[in-house]
């Protein structure tokens, strides 16, 4: 890395903080860029064009979800055509469906939660409603860099 002046590695932090959706990695590098002589239109355009880049998985992501979501809405109506009433095969299909997700977000909760209370602070709850508010593991104002590496 020695060969990269200290603009050019700020300007691939601020990508890769933008790639990784890294909050206090961001709010870290942008002063850190300033201070390695970027300015605030250069800085502007790096975080612009990194997030265009993000966007190109994230949209084949989504356009992925949509697809398996179509495919799955599709074999539903199949199973229980003409089924408008609630009554039949889809409505049960349905209900079911339903508690497994249910189920799956609640399993899901806690795993967030316990991985959550291993960053944040003792005795708070990850399942709480602020619990997106948490510090990170490495605090960029108590430690040298912003905690990635």
């Amino acid at each position: 890395m020695s060969d990269l002046t200290p603009r050019e590695r700020e300007l691939v932090a601020l990508g890769a903080a933008m790639a990784s959706n890294c909050v206090p990695c961001v709010e870290y590098h942008i002063p850190e860029s300033r201070r390695a002589g970027l300015t605030d239109r250069e800085i502007h355009a790096a975080i612009q064009h990194a997030d265009k880049i993000r966007q190109v998985p994230a949209h084949k992501t989504l356009q992925a979800a949509l697809k398996l979501l179509a495919s799955a809405a599709d074999d539903v109506g199949d199973a229980g055509a003409g089924d408008i009433c609630g009554c039949g095969a889809a409505t049960e299909v349905k209900n079911a469906e339903t508690s497994k997700t249910a189920q799956t977000r609640e399993r899901m909760m806690g795993m967030m939660s316990k991985m959550m209370d291993g960053c944040g602070s003792r005795g708070e709850s990850a399942g709480a409603p602020d619990s997106a508010e948490k510090k990170p593991c490495v605090s960029p104002a108590t430690s040298k860099g912003c905690g990635c590496g």
